[in-house]
Parts: C-alpha cells; sequence; structure tokens
C-alpha cells in the first residue's frame, strides 16, 4: 500500500504550462504517474504533448476536476499566486494539494493551509519536494530512479536529505516518502504521517527527517511514545550549526538549547527513536532493525 498517494491517483498541475511545470510534468509522467491535466486560465482548450501522451489543459481545477476525476493538483504557480491557487484547488473540493513553490510569504501560508483544512484538503508543503509512492506515483520533484517499492515510511523536512536516505535504502525501498517542507507553516506535519504510516499494513518502520529550529520533532516524539508501535529511525539536520543563526531554508533559529539538534536527538532517543548522527548511520540504524526483525 501507500499514504496520501497511490497508482489510483488522479493529478492536476497547477502552473503545467511554465518552465519548471513542464519539466516536472514529463517527470512525474516517466514515473507512471496519472497526470490528467494541467490549469491555466489563459490556455484553457489547449493541449500539451509530453512523449507519448497529451495532457488537456483547463481553465480552472474546477474544470480539470469535473472532465478527470482529478483528486490531487501539484502546484507550481509563482508565490504570489501561490495562496489563490490553492484556495481554488480547496473550493473545488480537492483531495490533495502539493504545494512545491517556495519563498511563500508565512502570511500566505497561515491563510491557505487553514482554508484548505476547512474545506477537508490536505496540503503538501508549501516549498517541498511534494511525495513518492514508488512504482505507483509520484506527485512532486522527487527522482523516481533512486529507490524502488518497498517497506520503510519516509516522512522528512529536508528535500535533499529525503533523496539522500531514499538512494541509501534503495535496496529495500520505501512504501512511500513525502517532503513535507522546512518553511515555519506547512500543511501535513510529521506527526500526519505518522499516524498513516502506523496505519499502513505494508508499511514496517519510518524513518523520519527533521531540522533545527521549532518543536516538531518534540511534539512527533512526543506523539511516537503514546501512538506509534512500529520501529522509527530519526535523523535531525543542523548538529554543527551554530547557535543564534538562522539557518537556510528553514528559518530554524536556535536560541540556546531550544530546537538544538542535540535536543531534539534527545527528546526523540528518550521515546525508544534510534537517532543517526549521519545519513549513512541513520541508513545503517535502519537495516539492523529490519534485520532483526526478520
Amino acid at each position: 500500500m501507500a499514504i496520501y498517494l497511490t497508482k489510483e491517483s488522479k493529478v492536476l498541475v497547477q502552473g503545467m504550462t511554465g518552465g519548471e511545470g513542464m519539466k516536472h510534468t514529463r517527470r512525474m509522467l516517466a514515473a507512471g504517474t496519472d497526470v490528467v491535466g494541467g490549469v491555466n486560465p489563459r490556455k484553457a482548450g489547449r493541449t500539451i504533448d509530453f512523449d507519448d501522451r497529451a495532457v488537456p489543459v483547463f481553465g480552472s481545477v474546477a474544470d480539470g476536476i469535473q472532465s478527470t476525476g482529478a483528486d490531487v493538483t501539484v502546484v507550481f504557480v509563482p508565490p504570489a499566486f501561490a495562496k489563490a491557487a490553492v484556495m481554488e484547488a480547496a473550493d473545488a473540493g480537492i483531495g490533495l494539494a502539493v504545494v512545491i513553490t517556495e519563498g511563500i510569504p508565512v502570511h500566505d501560508s497561515v491563510a491557505f493551509t487553514a482554508y484548505a483544512r476547512e474545506k477537508g484538503t490536505r496540503i503538501v508543503g508549501p516549498n517541498c519536494p511534494g511525495l513518492i509512492s514508488p512504482g505507483q506515483s509520484n506527485a512532486g520533484i522527487i527522482p523516481a530512479d533512486i529507490t524502488k517499492p518497498g517497506r520503510i515510511g519516509l516522512v522528512s523536512k529536508s528535500g535533499t536529505l529525503t533523496y539522500q536516505l531514499m538512494y541509501e535504502l534503495r535496496d529495500i525501498g520505501f512504501t512511500t516518502c513525502v517532503g513535507i517542507g522546512g518553511d515555519p507553516v506547512v500543511g501535513t506535519t510529521h506527526i500526519d504521517c505518522l499516524a498513516a504510516f502506523q496505519d499502513d499494513p505494508d508499511t514496517e518502520l519510518v524513518v523520519l527527517i527533521g531540522e533545527i529550529g521549532g518543536d516538531a520533532e518534540e511534539r512527533a516524539a512526543a506523539y511516537i511514545e503514546k501512538h506509534v508501535s512500529k520501529p522509527v529511525v530519526g535523523y535531525i539536520a543542523g548538529f554543527t550549526a551554530p547557535e543564534g543563526k538562522t539557518m537556510g531554508h528553514a528559518g530554524a533559529i536556535v536560541s540556546g538549547s531550544s530546537g538544538t539538534a542535540r535536543a531534539k536527538k534527545e527528546a526523540l532517543e528518550a521515546v525508544g527513536v534510534k537517532v543517526g548522527n549521519t545519513p549513512t548511520e541513520t541508513a545503517r540504524l535502519v537495516l539492523t532493525l529490519l534485520e532483526n526483525r526478520l
């Protein structure tokens, strides 16, 4: 099985006719994703050829859903228009909106994540690589050829570390890999994914990748203690980060011990999560745990 995204998912791409949208739509199609349409009000009625598949362009998400039965949208629109695009998708009743766009103002993210929640739309992102259920579907920019279907679930704040762990554990493979994004406000959290992986019978172990700043990983640790019976292996990016600095895309401000990688590691280890000091060590911990379960 998989979480959130399966081979049955029908995907729209908002911003498909732009440069990034075109490039990644082609890659999603090559991965087996059922991309059923693009959305661009100015190019409605056209058809875009991607190798051996012609994909129609609709004037709105609602039109795309009505014509194709789409239940997922991937958002590649520029930051200034992302809020309106996500709200449009939520109004149309889309089940899942994967917001790839980075640089969205935080107040816009607060507005559209709250709005989507009210409408029953799950947001993955913003500023994320999306998610992939290998061998089934790929919604976003995650490389599809670095792993295979398997037994591990992965949830990560970091796009780059998502790819690295997928590659290092490629011989075992994954049910679903979810890049939730590292912005201060995201629609889907570590906890959401942990709950979904706990309920997925094909996921045997979960890899959780966090970053310095905030308290998302500490909250995930508290959730794991009470609700997750499957083994969890963690990695926290930022052990060498200087204190009192804003770090990278996450905007992670570390003050004293709050939000540090060490504090997050200790919180996870206190509830039985094995935490690696490097991505490669994290992969080795996964391999050891799975071997011991055989």
